[in-house]
C-alpha cells in the first residue's frame, strides 16, 4: 500500500514536535521515495539516527545526516 500525503504529513508533524530542540535532529519534512511520501529527518550526527524510528503507523521514516547547522 502506498503512503499518502496526509498520513505521511500527520507523521511528520508528531516526530517535529517530538524531536524539537533536538541538537542531532536539523529538521522533519516530506519527501518522495520510490514513489511513495516518506517522512524525512535531517541529522546533524549520525548516531542521532539510532532515536529515530523506521516507521510510524505504516509511514517510512528515512534519516539523512547533512551535519552541522550554522548561521550565515
Amino acid at each position: 500500500m502506498m503512503t499518502d500525503r496526509a498520513a505521511a504529513r500527520a507523521v511528520k508533524t508528531a516526530l517535529a514536535s517530538r524531536f524539537a530542540g533536538d541538537p542531532g535532529v536539523a529538521g522533519v519534512g516530506l519527501a518522495r521515495q520510490d514513489a511513495e511520501y516518506v517522512v524525512r529527518v535531517d541529522l546533524t550526527e549520525p548516531g542521532a539516527g539510532a532515536r529515530v524510528p523506521r516507521a510510524i503507523d505504516g509511514v517510512r521514516v528515512v534519516t539523512h545526516v547533512i551535519g552541522p547547522v550554522r548561521p550565515l
